[in-house]
């Protein structure tokens, strides 16, 4: 009577079975730290008078928030995790370079597969349930504790089955349907649960949208969201790693909380209003909302597919005077294949600009922080108070494609809205 999420942490605590609300015990198969987060565990890590790490191979550290360094304070963030990586002769260290935004990176890297244990000292750890494994973000000190013990402890989480059926409309994405789901069920309305995607439908999603989804789950307060595995997560698998994988599948009698059922073609183009992700709206109610600002990418839409699609809506059209773009490839890898693809020309020649892999704007970080009064459509996964600069700044979440539009026409717009 096990779901997707509770069969890996079963596997991994060695247990036969566990059910919701349990305390176990589990062996990770990867922790995972940036350079915000970092810093504080390596700090607790010191204190306790460590000596070594449960496995250099299982630790991956990414400096993405504040890299390449935008002031001293980050610069000496980023040096603490470098001396660390140095000194554990840690063997995921990505650095400027053959850096990337931690959430897209790591997948491409191979570094997580289906049945993996992951944690991860930030909260859009949950990305990689795209993959089929259980991962989650925690807090600093838990992150120190993983890095020397290579074991975490987890209440198992109750889940939420969310039954997918038929494919998007034109121009419509996993962004837009993650969206409407924390429409629908609110920012807590998965409070520490498993959102567990299945049904035929799931099949259609491409694995960036999988990635956009899963990446979001915590939006909705889960613990953390996950998909059934299919032949495209197989196929991607075997592209990016030579980790073996393990798949897990619900039960048929698997007990949830609750099941939603979503027509995937029923599914409009989405955008959260500030300053909460549940305050979702489609075309039909969006109003004339001029904007000063377009930032595509980030760790929920920065990967290739993400930027041709907004190069499919910039192309041979300019972005409206007055407005920002900026565009941030994911990876570095996705910086190059977006080059060779002629994708940054065509952003460029719209009136955008380019910038290096980093979460930067997204976390109020740098490279696009917004002024009092500003608003800006994101391609990114939250829009609190002050999230992106000045307290009285607007930020609305929306898709690559919805994104590119809105930069066309300076207000925020539907592609269809473009002559």
């Amino acid at each position: 009577m096990m779901t997707m999420t509770q069969k890996i942490l079963a596997n991994a605590a060695g247990l036969s079975s566990v059910k919701a609300g349990q305390l176990i015990n589990a062996k990770l198969d990867l922790v995972l730290g940036n350079d915000i987060t970092s810093p504080v565990a390596i700090d607790e890590f010191n204190k306790i008078g460590l000596k070594s790490v449960f496995d250099k191979s299982k630790i991956a550290l990414v400096p993405d928030h504040f890299a390449p360094n935008k002031d001293i304070k980050s610069a000496q963030q980023c040096k603490t995790l470098r001396e660390f990586a140095d000194k554990f002769e840690i063997e995921n260290y990505f650095e400027i370079g053959k850096m990337g935004i931690e959430h897209a990176l790591l997948p491409e890297q191979g570094l997580v597969v289906a049945g993996n244990v992951v944690i991860g000292a930030d909260s859009h750890t949950c990305t990689y349930g795209a993959l089929g494994a259980f991962s989650t973000g925690v807090g600093s000190t838990d992150m120190a504790a993983a890095m020397a013990t290579g074991e975490a402890w987890f209440k198992v989480p109750e889940a939420i089955k969310i039954n997918l059926t038929g494919k998007f409309s034109e121009n419509v994405s996993g962004k837009d349907l993650i969206l409407h789901i924390i429409g629908m069920i609110g920012v807590d309305g998965a409070l520490y649960k498993s959102m567990e995607f299945t049904g035929e439908g799931v099949h259609s999603l491409t694995m960036d949208d999988r990635f956009t989804v899963a990446n979001m789950a915590i939006e909705a307060g889960a613990k953390n969201g996950i998909f059934e595995v299919d032949d495209q997560t197989i196929e991607y698998m075997k592209a990016h790693s030579k980790k073996p994988y393990q798949v897990f599948t619900a039960d048929v009698d698997a007990v949830y909380s609750q099941v939603i059922n979503i027509d995937l073609g029923s599914i409009k183009h989405t955008v959260s209003f500030p300053h909460l992700p549940e305050n979702t709206r489609t075309p039909d109610n969006w109003g004339n909302v001029s904007i000063d600002q377009v930032v595509i990418g980030s760790c929920t839409n920065g990967r290739l597919s993400d930027l041709r699609a907004a190069a499919n809506i910039l192309k041979g059209r300019k972005v409206k005077n007055g407005v920002r773009v900026i565009v941030i490839p994911a990876t570095q890898q996705i910086y190059l294949d977006a080059m060779d693809e002629g994708l940054l020309r065509i952003f460029i020649e719209a009136g955008a600009t380019v910038s290096t892999p980093t979460c930067g704007p997204c976390l109020g970080g740098h490279m696009g922080i917004l002024a009092e009064g500003e608003r800006c459509v994101a391609t990114t996964n939250r829009n609190f108070v002050g999230r992106m600069g000045h307290v009285k700044s607007e930020v609305y979440l929306a898709s690559p494609q919805v994104a590119a539009a809105s930069a066309i026409m300076g207000r925020i717009a539907a592609p269809c809205e473009i002559n």
